[in-house]
């Protein structure tokens, strides 16, 4: 049922939500929204908007994931894993393109909810969001050098290699000042935690480092010396300013499934880890549904993509939240600060945001999780490798697009491997001559002597596994193996719990083959889904209903009866 998770609690009046638990999502919000402000702002400048447009962000799209989204706990905003994306667009379409991408991006996450396909979106698989959160975290790091160490580099290559050659042939220009400042942004930032749990170190940094080259007059790149003054008040935007084409929108479309899936994976991933700490269970088809929701109303108040965000949905958890009001709380505050504290935004070192946004990639990169997937099986570790490699060389997109592809390949190589198609007739001849249990079989075998010809006249195949397109070749390799002398094969088929077309055709194949060499096919324990597909595809009736059996055992007798009464003609 697609109800956000407010309503909910709100409906059935969850036991949750007292005046207690209410105060303490109060709290939480609060010191979510002042880990958020530091982080939103720096988010912001290195997507390649304008300050206020990060925390725009974090207060519009944030409130409305919590309002109604489809988790209790859930915090949104601005995240290091859009940044290189958002500053691709930026870059090439301009601010407006960025909007209307966002928007785009807003509508295709409403309809992934809509079309129920939040648990689709689940099975991305782990060596491929690892892969590509790694790479998004180095390249955010190498976007970061310049700030942090005052590079004089008028223009810095968008190419990663290309980058680095400029910041190794521009070591000489570093500005002391700054790289000093920024270092010890970095070291209050790592250390603040192990003193003091309650403030957060990005918070410490940014106040420290403000009022020290505020006072001091140090010589440092400020956000009012490259933005000038910044704007505290949120409006809507003025479509009339827009001039956007067709043939721009046809462009953007690519990008904004990007952002869309981007944003669906980590929110969702955000979700699940939430699920986790708070032991309860999120409704994810309505997560998409307002995050899409949220992405579109970011971007009509200027704002750019959001998503679910783990650090600060953790860091809520631990303070105490557990209903939405958390969010929504975080929200308002981070609108109060905008209102009264914006102003003062002009004097951050930007040498700090990079030392902020340096931790982000660190905790972005997963490096145990990384070194943990080095370890796997070799296909795990193609994957990695690719997306990894990919989205630092090239981009998220071709990274994600090929390394998709590799995944399916392997597998599909994997399925294929694990159906077994093996000649069960001698070990059920022996096995029932030596048995002593008196089963079903074991009592026919000895009135009947049904063991009589198999291995022989009667070949027995025991299928394991699906059968499918990547497993055909092996099941067609069955018709080397076919003895002349050979009158009757049964396939038993208890453990095939599927089959495709694929392999339903190469079925057919074998069946027109051994009637051209006068071999009758049996088929045994057939399962519903493979007997299903048989019956509407007219087969069964093709070849007639006796050619099916509940047991094996029943069609062994029944191929041996029909053995000995070719014999005694």
């Amino acid at each position: 049922m697609l109800k956000p998770k407010l309503f909910s609690i709100i409906k059935h009046r969850d036991v949750e939500l007292n005046k207690s638990q209410i105060i303490n999502d109060v709290i939480a919000g609060i010191i979510v929204a002042i880990i958020a402000l530091p982080l939103s702002v720096a988010l912001g400048i290195a997507s390649g908007v304008t300050p206020e447009k990060g925390l725009i962000t974090a207060i519009i799209a944030g409130f409305f994931i919590s309002f109604l989204g489809g988790s209790r706990v859930q915090i949104g905003g601005p995240t290091g894993a859009f940044v290189i994306i958002l500053y691709g667009i930026v870059s090439k379409y301009g601010g407006q393109g960025l909007t209307v991408a966002t928007i785009m991006a807003g509508i295709f996450m409403i309809f992934f909810g809509f079309m129920r396909l939040g648990s689709v979106i689940k099975y991305i698989p782990y060596p491929i969001t690892t892969g590509f959160t790694s790479g998004i975290a180095v390249v955010l790091f190498s976007t970061q050098v310049k700030d942090l160490l005052g590079l004089s580099i008028k223009e810095v290559p968008s190419e990663f290699f290309d980058k680095w050659q400029a910041y190794f042939s521009n070591l000489s220009t570093i500005d002391i000042t700054t790289m000093v400042v920024g270092l010890v942004s970095l070291l209050i930032i790592v250390i603040s935690p192990k003193i003091n749990k309650t403030i957060p170190g990005s918070l410490i940094a940014l106040v420290v480092a403000t009022l020290a080259v505020k006072v001091l007059h140090l010589p440092v790149d400020t956000i009012g010396s490259r933005f000038g003054e910044i704007s505290s008040s949120i409006t809507f935007i003025n479509l009339e300013d827009f001039h956007i084409n067709i043939s721009i929108v046809k462009e953007l479309i690519r990008p904004a499934i990007t952002i869309a899936f981007l944003a669906s994976v980590e929110s969702l991933l955000s979700a699940v880890v939430a699920d986790g700490m708070i032991g309860k269970k999120h409704n994810s088809n309505m997560e998409l549904i307002a995050q899409g929701v949220a992405n579109i109303a970011s971007a009509l108040f200027g704002g750019i993509p959001a998503t679910g965000a783990i650090a600060r949905t953790a860091a809520n958890v631990k303070s105490g939240g557990r209903t939405p009001i958390a969010g929504i709380v975080h929200a308002l505050m981070l609108l109060v600060i905008m209102l009264v504290f914006m102003p003062f935004a002009k004097f951050i070192p930007m040498t700090t945001l990079s030392a902020i946004l340096v931790i982000v990639s660190y905790n972005m990169s997963e490096w145990r999780s990384f070194k943990g997937l080095l370890k796997s099986t070799k296909s795990d570790i193609a994957v990695l490798m690719v997306t990894f490699l990919f989205t630092i060389l090239f981009d998220l997109v071709i990274a994600i697009e090929i390394a998709m592809v590799i995944a399916m390949f392997l597998f599909v190589k994997r399925m294929s491997e694990s159906t077994q198609i093996e000649n069960s007739s001698q070990y059920y001849k022996d096995n029932f001559e030596e048995s002593e249990d008196e089963d079903e079989y074991s009592i026919l075998a000895q009135k009947d002597n049904l063991h009589e010809h198999l291995g022989s006249k009667i070949l027995l195949y025991e299928i394991n596994g699906p059968l499918f397109f990547g497993a055909a070749n092996t099941f067609i390799d069955i018709m080397n193996e076919i003895k002349s002398d050979s009158n009757i094969i049964i396939f038993k088929m208890k453990n095939v719990p599927n089959m495709d077309a694929t392999a339903f055709n190469v079925l057919k194949t074998i069946d027109k083959k051994c009637k051209e060499k006068h071999i009758l096919i049996l088929y045994s324990e057939v399962n519903e889904q493979p007997m299903k597909l048989m019956i509407n595809t007219g087969f069964v009736s093709k070849i007639g209903e006796d050619c099916f059996f509940e047991s094996t055992e029943r069609a062994i007798k029944t191929a041996n009866e029909i053995i000995n009464c070719k014999v005694s003609l």
